[in-house]
């Protein structure tokens, strides 16, 4: 189990609460902040995490922790009926709502509140579940996992983007001394929270990222699980089924 890093050391509310909170704070700026961080290669992983839907043809596709909405939008491209983007922060949800206002996707497109371990959805509800940069904000990873695996149809596919920690030299020294130093930094420079960004590089670093990860979707009882690193493992892309 991954060590509990919460954005707020202060404060004794929850993980969950905590991070609710965060994510209303940086909303404004979060998707100009969130290319700058990753200089736009971002957008590059969201896509290919698309094709690895649209490769299954999915009817219900259910994109958690959807933030702003960008990847839920996104998933317009694999043709599904029906896409679902839900999220804890209402500030996030507002502005994703707006997004698919303007590009008149809201037949589509629905953004709604709702708890990652703790889904309002019935059993066997989706043939595709995303998180795009989200599980390693779960208060309790394995309880959102289950919940995933619960409401994800049998055969369906589970798709996460997440940050990894590169292993080989010298992207791994590169990339601690950029989420150690940098990181929080840029987010200090843009960010009315300055604590959003320091939370969000220590959650990265303590993440079970990789076989890690692998061995905990596993447990839960997804089969064909494949972990895929990208741009030197910075970021990983996994894949599984129910």
């Amino acid at each position: 189990m991954s060590e509990k890093v919460k954005p707020y050391k202060d404060s004794r509310s929850s993980k969950k609460a905590q991070v609710t909170q965060m994510f209303d704070t940086i909303s404004e700026n979060y998707d100009s902040l969130n290319r700058v961080i990753s200089f736009g290669i971002d957008k590059k992983w969201r896509k290919k995490v698309v094709n690895i839907v649209a490769m299954k043809k999915p009817q219900t596709v259910l994109d958690i922790a959807t933030g702003t909405g960008d990847l839920a939008i996104a998933m317009t491209q694999t043709n599904a009926e029906k896409i679902v983007g839900l999220d804890l922060s209402p500030g996030m949800l507002e502005i994703g709502k707006e997004k698919v206002a303007k590009k008149n996707l809201q037949q589509q497109v629905e953004m709604v509140i709702g708890d990652s371990e703790n889904l309002p959805f019935e059993d066997n509800s989706f043939d595709a579940i995303t998180v795009a940069f989200g599980v390693r904000n779960f208060e309790n990873l394995e309880k959102g996992l289950e919940e995933i695996h619960r409401v994800l149809k049998p055969n369906g596919t589970f798709v996460v983007l997440e940050t990894s920690v590169p292993t080989k030299f010298p992207y791994k020294q590169g990339y601690a001394i950029y989420t150690k130093y940098l990181l929080p930094t840029i987010g200090k420079f843009f960010s009315k929270d300055r604590s959003a960004y320091t939370y969000l590089s220590e959650s990265a670093s303590v993440f079970p990222h990789g076989r890690a990860f692998n061995n905990i979707l596993a447990k839960i009882g997804f089969i064909g699980i494949e972990n895929k690193p990208q741009t030197f493992g910075v970021a990983s892309i996994y894949v599984a089924t129910k």
